[in-house]
């Protein structure tokens, strides 16, 4: 049998989730976190939900193939086919930071302080932090996995208070001793300065206005970017 092998995303996933507890894997697609897992002994059983039929199959032949047990796979918006006693560990992966911030929305218990949140937003990661700030949760851990050509943020989350600045919402909040983290920064920046530019060849005010509002974002990652440099040099 061949063997299952993680991306590098995945791979930081799991290896965050707490050993002999139970996962819920939301918008598992292929299920191979879940999988892996089991296959790993690394969780007592997994929970695979996705929205759609394609993907919840694909999840089960994955499931077949490899052999794995004790994973129920379900069909279900989100958390909905979730109970809070059903799982101590929520991942939510591969999906953008607003829609990731709408399932917990729905699941209000997710705030709650009893489950380990493991989330990894594709775009829109500072929407998300807002959300998490916002909303009675607390990032406790955050790092960043390059699979593939692409930068992506892992957030360790759950129940609790924080305070985010401008730079940490959109350079990470847990970022300054990642390898990695200037090259986030830079990238943000890059795309910011381009949107800027566009936004400056209209005259229109609202453009004007946020434009504005893009550079005093990049004004704090480069605040980010040499707090990521001093804790290198440190």
């Amino acid at each position: 049998m061949k063997r299952l092998e993680l991306t590098p995303r995945l791979r930081l996933l799991a290896e965050w989730v707490p050993p002999g507890g139970r996962i819920a894997d939301v918008g598992t697609d292929h299920a191979y976190l879940p999988v892996w897992l089991r296959l790993h002994g690394r969780v007592v059983s997994a929970i695979a939900c996705d929205l759609r039929k394609g993907p919840l199959e694909r999840a089960r032949e994955t499931g077949r193939i490899y052999g794995a047990d004790c994973i129920d796979y379900r069909l279900g918006n989100g958390l909905s086919v979730v109970s809070p006693e059903e799982a101590d560990t929520i991942v939510i992966a591969g999906m953008g930071g607003e829609n990731i911030a709408a399932i917990l929305e729905r699941a209000p218990w997710t705030a709650e302080g009893a489950h380990t949140l493991l989330l990894q937003p594709q775009s829109r990661a500072e929407a998300l932090r807002r959300f998490l700030m916002d909303h009675g949760y607390a990032i406790r851990r955050e790092a960043l996995a390059l699979d593939r050509g692409t930068i992506y943020p892992v957030m360790e989350a759950g129940g609790g208070e924080m305070s985010l600045t401008l730079g940490q919402l959109h350079g990470g909040a847990a970022l300054v001793h990642d390898p990695l983290g200037e090259r986030y920064i830079i990238e943000k920046i890059i795309r910011l300065q381009a949107a800027v530019a566009g936004l400056n060849r209209s005259g229109a005010e609202a453009d004007q206005k946020h434009g504005d509002e893009l550079r005093e974002i990049i004004t704090a990652l480069l605040s980010m970017r040499e707090e990521w440099r001093n804790a290198q040099s440190g």
